[in-house]
């Protein structure tokens, strides 16, 4: 039986214990397992390999973006490193421009030392990205919204370019998550989340996730894996599957409540420019004195990430993009007056009412 999202959220992956009734997967906290023999074992040996609480997250998460393979890890970062590591020395990458500082970092710092290439393009410009395609081009990496400037790219026109040239697609979902859109259904091949941030939502533990229809490309990815052996404890994949059961509900308050900032924001004296793609509970906005900012507010958490019940918001140039160099972030627009929101679950008025005061301070530091 096909089920609904909501449902799924709750149900998928996640049968009640055979053995017990438990209604909730157990928190298997073991690295090994019995074998009945050498060689033969009831699915589990090892827990770098495969763990019963980390499969479930696996086919909870796969199951959530349509697709039927899931892989967890322990970071965001590691689960692209995942995808990453099936390149070889001269394969090529197009790229988002605005992404994630850490993505970038890992691209050109890392990677790129073994001769892998990159270009990075504004991917909402199809001609851009069809320029960019190069014979050794293996991978189109897109951020839709983009991290952290928010511009939607047309995933489906993106895949149909990358296609024609037998290039895979990788679609950072973070910042949407599978509530909001379904890279896979669009023609997506490999889906990646930081589950550290909505996918959990809590702020209370770190993972990862890549998801894919193909099998081929599944089967490379759980052979590094295993090889590369950056997973989840038990307890972390725990946290991640409670987190899920109100992906949806969060999703819903997180969007209201983004909605009413931005219409608060939206023509303030102290916002020069206003960031936000009309979905999602990511803002951005550039202000005159984003220090002044980010000393006075008293309700809203400077803090790395995002994604939490808790609103927190960060200063991309000297934190989430510190690791990009300075004149590619000014080329791609994130400027040093940028400010990114992720908006909470508190009372949006509360919200609203320290953001005022907070840009109050900023006026008042400017006029000095």
């Amino acid at each position: 039986m096909s089920y609904r999202f909501d449902t799924l959220a709750i149900h998928a992956g996640q049968p009640n214990d055979e053995r017990t009734g438990a209604v909730t997967v157990p928190v298997y906290q073991t690295s090994t397992f019995q074998q009945l023999e050498p060689g033969v074992s009831r699915g589990f040996d090892y827990s770098r390999t495969a763990h019963p609480t980390r499969q479930a997250l696996e086919q909870h998460l796969a199951a959530l973006e349509g697709a039927r393979y899931g892989l967890a890890f322990s970071s965001g970062m590691a689960a692209i490193h995942c995808v990453l590591s099936t390149l070889r020395s001269g394969d090529h990458v197009v790229a988002t421009q605005d992404l994630y500082g850490g993505a970038w970092r890992i691209f050109t710092k890392y990677f790129a030392k073994f001769g892998v290439e990159f270009t990075f393009v504004d991917t909402t410009d199809p001609f851009a990205i069809e320029k960019a395609i190069q014979p050794t081009t293996q991978l189109l990496w897109l951020e839709t919204p983009s991290n952290p400037l928010l511009k939607v790219t047309d995933i489906s026109a993106c895949v149909a370019i990358a296609r024609r040239h037998g290039v895979r697609t990788v679609v950072d979902n973070t910042f949407a998550t599978p509530v909001l859109q379904r890279p896979i259904e669009l023609g997506a091949d490999v889906v990646v989340h930081s589950t550290t941030k909505y996918i959990n939502g809590h702020s209370d533990c770190l993972g990862g996730c890549t998801v894919t229809n193909d099998d081929l490309f599944y089967n490379n990815l759980k052979f590094f894996q295993n090889a590369i052996g950056a997973v989840p404890g038990p307890q972390d994949c725990f946290l991640i599957l409670r987190g899920i059961k109100t992906l949806s509900l969060r999703m819903e308050k997180h969007c209201a409540n983004a909605r009413k900032i931005v219409d608060f924001l939206r023509g303030h004296e102290q916002v020069s420019r206003l960031y936000y793609p009309g979905f999602g509970a990511i803002v951005s906005f550039e202000t005159d004195d984003p220090l002044a900012f980010a000393a006075n507010t008293k309700l809203w958490t400077l803090a790395e990430s995002l994604g939490s019940v808790k609103s927190l918001f960060c200063h991309p140039a000297t934190m989430t993009h510190a690791s990009m160099d300075a004149d590619v972030r000014k080329s791609v627009g994130i400027g040093d007056g940028l400010i990114r929101l992720s908006v909470g679950l508190e009372d949006a008025r509360d919200l609203i009412e320290d953001l005022e005061q907070a840009l109050v301070v900023g006026r008042i530091a400017c006029a000095r």
